[in-house]
């Protein structure tokens, strides 16, 4: 039984747990609801979470113990080691032809007979055939890769019927209406009622959980590859097969070059239409303007990049880089950066205009009050007054640009290089991070671990982004309160 099926036949358990509940508890109760202590659903909702509570936990429980003991098993049947990166190579190996024979059975209509008798011999060109991304195949890792298929299968068997069973000996119908203890409202509370303090834990968790997830991650890849080569190389030359160059920088470059071409567009315009929004318009030009700017924070980012790929990069290629003698690509840094820019000019132009609009509206009456135009006073009083909160929607804006994906992968190409021509193809952090994690996705190499270094980097680089955002504001806001 797969997983799918196995969660959805919890949940039609515990739905029909929900309705025996109901029902038994009407029929202790002659019929009569209000002989009942709590409403009849309560005791729907009892037996339910009993059916499907404790069957789900043994599910996550169950899911997070079988591929560590079944790998443990597989182990003793590959050649001993005692070099970690070959063993984890191995395993992954084993588990792409535990895959792939699973795919063959389904394509070929194989038995078990007929996988028993399959030789290493031809079956890796059957087994790519099928998608399975395998090298050569040795005898020892064929018979791993059949023991492993087979523990899986019987430990599936094994966790179909446990969960099952749990899920049926937790199908209770209810506390009757005279039972002694809690009543049931109580009971069910005690199982899916939690605060909003406990409930806030679970967005605490996930961050710890994510940042501990890059952190150790992280860690396996520099106990694989040098940390100095990756912050102090120059060069990003990944090689799955062996003598990759992984250098950070060429990566940080680009994605600080086409952030700051982002800022240097979206700021000055985000920040003159705050400007005059909030300064100068009308409440008719404010009321259709603003949501028609806001627009554009809506659009995909994927419609950015295909903007970008069709029609600015080409018109960039045409007008400047061939006429210049600077490149001959539609795909480049200014591409990318421009169609940044106005990506972010609703971000910064709202958070602006916010910040701009919080400003007391005594400060513009003593400036009015003592002869300054209105220019005047939006220079002298109300920038200075909004300032800190600006740079703060900057500093936002930027750890925005410096997460950006699909722009940079359409508009700015692929290329990991060092130089200073805004009209040459270079990429981003973000970009090499999914390119590494494209295709087979087994965490044995450094070229494949290397995407979690650039996620602690990305994630430090914007964490820091972000704190400073946070404490610019906080010092300095209080000032014209």
């Amino acid at each position: 039984m797969s997983l799918g099926t196995l969660v959805l036949a919890v949940l039609i358990l515990s739905a029909a747990a929900f309705v025996a509940g109901r029902r038994f508890a009407l029929s202790r109760a002659g019929g009569d609801p209000r002989r009942l202590h709590s409403l009849p659903g309560h005791y729907g909702q009892h037996a339910a979470l009993l059916a499907a509570v404790p069957a789900l936990a043994l599910l996550v429980l169950w899911l997070g113990v079988q591929p560590l003991v079944i790998e443990h098993r597989v182990a003793t049947l590959l050649p001993a080691t005692d070099d970690a990166t070959t063993a984890s190579l191995a395993m992954a190996e084993v588990r792409r032809i535990s895959e792939g024979l699973d795919r063959l059975v389904v394509a070929e209509g194989l038995s078990d007979r007929d996988l028993a008798a399959l030789t290493p011999e031809g079956l890796a060109p059957r087994l790519r055939a099928v998608g399975a991304a395998v090298a050569d195949i040795t005898p020892q890792t064929l018979d791993a890769a059949r023991a492993h298929r087979a523990l899986q299968a019987s430990f599936g068997l094994w966790m179909s019927v446990l969960v099952l069973g749990a899920s049926l000996g937790g199908r209770s119908p209810g506390p009757p209406a005279h039972s002694a203890g809690l009543p049931c409202p109580q009971r069910v509370r005690a199982l899916h009622h939690v605060d909003p303090d406990r409930a806030s834990l679970v967005a605490v968790a996930t961050t710890v959980g994510i940042v501990l997830s890059l952190v150790f991650e992280t860690m396996h890849f520099f106990r694989l590859y040098p940390a100095q080569d990756f912050f102090f190389s120059l060069t990003w030359n990944p090689q799955f097969r062996g003598g990759s160059d992984l250098g950070i920088w060429p990566l940080l470059w680009g994605t600080i070059y086409i952030s700051i071409i982002a800022l240097v567009v979206a700021v000055p315009i985000g920040l003159l239409t705050a400007i005059y929004l909030s300064e100068y318009a009308g409440p008719r030009t404010r009321g259709w303007a603003k949501p028609a700017i806001e627009i554009l924070a809506g659009i995909p980012t994927m419609v950015y990049g295909l903007f970008a790929l069709i029609t600015v990069g080409p018109a960039l290629r045409d007008w400047f880089a061939q006429p210049l003698g600077l490149g001959s690509s539609s795909s480049s840094v200014m591409t990318a950066g421009l169609v940044m820019g106005i990506m972010l000019i609703p971000f910064i132009s709202s958070l602006s205009d916010d910040i701009i609009n919080a400003v007391p509206q005594s400060l513009r009456d003593g400036s009015y009050g003592l002869g300054a135009t209105q220019s005047e006073t939006v220079k002298q009083v109300i920038l200075p007054a909004a300032l800190p909160g600006i740079v703060g929607a900057i500093l936002l804006g930027a750890s925005r640009a410096i997460g950006e994906t699909m722009i940079v992968v359409l508009g700015a190409g692929a290329a990991a290089k060092l130089s200073m021509n805004p009209f040459e193809a270079m990429t981003t952090v973000t970009v090499k991070i999914v390119s590494q994690l494209t295709g087979d996705t087994e965490f044995a190499s450094p070229e494949t671990l290397v995407a979690f270094a650039l996620g602690l980097t990305l994630f430090v680089i914007t964490l820091v982004l972000n704190v400073l955002a946070l404490y610019i504001v906080r010092k300095y806001r209080e000032q014209y309160e």
